[in-house]
């Protein structure tokens, strides 16, 4: 019986594995929500939020959401204070170079960051408004 001490992956398949790594890079957004002079202020963020490759229309799917509420729930705003989030996505592709940061909604009001500059750490900070 022979032993293979070093397996010999094929080259298309490691290129595969490779791209769905790549695929599966998570894409982080910190949102700042600025100072509003307005008591009771309430936002939440929706499920059909996406990061939006301009020149693909690929979409990376919102993940995971940290100090804010998922729809139906709201979270409340503090009094003339910026109020910051984080939101996690889906990887975009490899070559995408700009993405527009959208919340796909069916009322008004949704948020829409356009054209963000992709960096090489996949981190962002962006302000919102509503």
């Amino acid at each position: 019986m022979e032993v293979i001490s070093k397996p010999v992956i094929a080259k298309e398949i490691l290129e595969a594995l490779q791209t769905k790594i790549e695929e599966e890079k998570q894409v982080i957004v910190h949102c700042c929500f600025p100072a509003s002079p307005f008591l009771g202020n309430l936002i939440r963020i929706w499920n059909t939020t996406h990061l939006i490759d301009t020149t693909s229309s690929h979409k990376s799917k919102l993940i995971h959401a940290e100090n804010i509420t998922i729809y139906p729930n709201w979270t409340a705003v503090p009094f003339m204070k910026d109020f910051w989030f984080t939101l996690v996505f889906s990887g975009l592709p490899k070559d995408c170079k700009s993405f527009d940061f959208k919340e796909e909604i069916p009322e008004e009001g949704g948020f829409f960051v356009k054209s963000i500059k992709r960096n090489s750490s996949d981190i962002y900070r962006i302000k919102i408004s509503d």
